[in-house]
């Protein structure tokens, strides 16, 4: 059943990313949503889901785009690893070590992408430091605020059922 889910958020991701793009692509703050779910998916099941939605979920992406089918696939998919990596060696449960996980992996995602551009003579790539710390901040934020809302669901849900069952009282 989890991964029912996990293929609905990809599509999802998928769906917003390519609707939303023009908006979230272009600007200080960047956004890759399908990146930011591949990290979530690492840190919250390991470096075995990680790797796979990573791989999925890049590949897909990837026939999406304009680019070469397999390189944003590779990026997320060594991503999605050390996220589940490092969600298993330590304690990622506040919202600054998270942001710390994210802003990383955005970094490293940036670094291979561009890297194996560079590396098949496909793209040269100039100073991009500022467009990948502001593409990190961006997935940071909004990975940390999707941790919260994510884990505030299941008991805003418990919550509402007690209050409703103490007003039939």
């Amino acid at each position: 059943m989890k991964a029912v889910w996990i293929a609905l958020a990809i599509l999802l991701a998928l769906a917003l990313q390519s609707v939303t793009g023009r908006f979230l692509v272009r600007g200080p703050a960047a956004v890759d949503l399908v990146l930011v779910l591949v990290v979530y998916v690492g840190l919250t099941t390991g470096m075995v889901s990680g790797l796979t939605v990573g791989a999925l979920a890049g590949l897909a992406q990837d026939a999406l785009s304009t680019g070469i089918v397999g390189v944003g696939g590779l990026a997320k998919t060594v991503v999605g690893f050390l996220a589940g990596a490092v969600g298993t060696q330590f304690i990622v449960t506040q919202p600054f070590p998270r942001f710390v996980v994210f802003f990383g992996a955005t970094a490293v995602h940036a670094a291979l992408f561009m890297g194996l551009y560079a590396l098949l003579d496909m793209r040269q790539v100039g100073n991009p430091a500022t467009a990948v710390a502001g593409q990190a901040l961006g997935n940071a934020v909004i990975g940390v605020v999707a941790f919260q809302v994510i884990e505030m669901l299941p008991g805003a849900v418990e919550r509402r059922r007690a209050r409703r069952a103490r007003i039939r009282r």
